[in-house]
């Protein structure tokens, strides 16, 4: 194993101690020396993995004193935000994958609706491309779930994109990191199958290349079936994180 491997290792050890509250906000870190002794390693590698520590955004380095941990859940941001995520265990993680959901549907819906209103242009020919991709994808005996969130993802961004939207753009891709470092979280995504994923992406598609938009009843329609899936994608982490249905009910109901 690589010295880099040990200390990403190692690092995440001390952050997960870090997010179960082991380890509180305001208390020391262990020492280099500690570290050191307790991983069995030289010093040098113990001091790279508390560096690693800081730069993550866990504990602030104190000259003379060592390092002190944070209140992560506080006062941290989007970077610690997707290591509390993957360090997280079945419960937290749940809650946490709801508040993902949410910001994730928020800003989909958006570009979705926005897109819309704003009528055909030039990028549909990258739209009927990708829908294609995922088309293909979705045939698959085994479809591979993270290409398939992947070039959905990378929809979205195309319609943010032409409407200008790059903070929510920006938003997403932190989004996308979070889901990505979590496997079961890719597939919650995939609690519909992948088949009415496209069959959604090619109703959309044939909204915006006609010339009549869609009545407000159906809009709102579109609104509750969105949500639906959303709830259904929440209760399905709940499954696979290994929680009990009614936990992940009461997840999904919550989101």
């Amino acid at each position: 194993m690589g010295a880099q491997t040990v200390v990403a290792d190692v690092a995440d050890e001390l952050a997960r101690r870090v997010v179960t509250g082991e380890y509180a906000p305001g208390d020391l870190m262990p020492s280099v020396r500690q570290v050191a002794e307790e991983f069995d390693m030289n010093r040098a590698t113990a001091q790279l993995v508390l560096g690693r520590l800081e730069s993550y955004g866990f504990v602030d380095a104190h000259r003379g004193r060592g390092f002190t941990v944070r209140d992560v859940h506080q006062a941290g941001g989007v970077d610690v935000y997707r290591r509390l995520f993957r360090l997280a265990g079945p419960e937290a993680a749940a809650e946490m994958f709801g508040n993902i959901v949410a910001a994730e549907r928020a800003i989909v819906l958006e570009a979705l609706l926005d897109y819309t209103d704003a009528g055909p242009a030039a990028e549909l020919d990258a739209v009927r491309a990708a829908i294609g991709e995922l088309e293909t994808l979705a045939r698959a005996d085994a479809p591979e779930y993270a290409r398939l969130l992947e070039v959905e993802l990378e929809l979205v961004r195309t319609l943010l994109g032409a409407l200008g939207h790059t903070m929510q753009r920006a938003v997403l891709n932190s989004v996308g990191d979070m889901l990505f470092e979590v496997p079961a979280a890719v597939e919650a995504y995939f609690a519909a199958s992948p088949d009415l994923h496209v069959l959604v992406w090619q109703a959309l598609l044939a909204v915006w290349e006609s010339e009549a938009g869609p009545s407000a009843a159906q809009l709102s329609l579109f609104e509750d079936l969105f949500g639906l899936y959303h709830e259904k994608v929440v209760a399905r982490f709940g499954e696979l994180a290994g929680l009990g249905r009614g936990a992940s009910g009461r997840r999904a109901a919550t989101a």
